[in-house]
């Protein structure tokens, strides 16, 4: 029994390698599987951060454009600011040199008001001063103050209508 134990071992033994090689094609495949599995999601992800890149590239060329937007908008309202500031300047000017105006009118209607009374009262002195004369020499009042109006006279057309006409000719 003896030259049959080692051939039994030997057998023994190319049957455990056979079994360890086996194992190891199994455990190749199924790392294999696993690395194409990897290499898929992988692929995948690869995809989903091209992806993300060129949204996020998207994105940044919007915020760009609204960035410029907002830096627009705000020159046009710092210039609608000075304007506005521009036109209150000139508006409350304008409203100055009006009530100036006003003024300068107002004191006008007055001195004008003050030397018409002056007039006035000059005017009514100097008429007491005509009449006590006149009263002092005894001579007729030439004025009274009430104007009489003079009838006025018909003119030549008038005259012309008031002939009669031949209308036989």
């Amino acid at each position: 029994m003896a030259p049959s134990a080692p051939r039994t071992r030997a057998a023994a033994a190319l049957r455990m390698k056979q079994i360890a090689i086996d194992n190891q094609d199994r455990t190749i495949r199924r790392l294999r599987a696993q690395l194409a599995t990897e290499r898929r999601g992988l692929a995948a992800t690869k995809k989903e951060l091209e992806e993300t890149q060129v949204a996020l590239e998207a994105s940044h060329k919007v915020i760009v454009g609204l960035t410029e937007l907002g830096l627009s908008m705000s020159k046009k309202v710092e210039r609608m600011k000075v304007k506005k500031q521009q036109v209150r300047a000139n508006h409350v000017e304008c409203h100055q040199k009006f009530q100036a105006r006003i003024h300068e009118a107002e004191d006008s209607m007055q001195a004008q008001h003050l030397l018409i009374e002056a007039l006035v009262d000059e005017k009514d002195s100097l008429l007491q001063t005509i009449h006590g004369l006149q009263e002092a020499n005894n001579a007729p009042v030439p004025f009274d103050g009430d104007w009489e109006e003079e009838p006025e006279e018909e003119s030549e057309e008038e005259e012309i209508e008031d002939i009669p006409l031949d209308e036989e000719r």
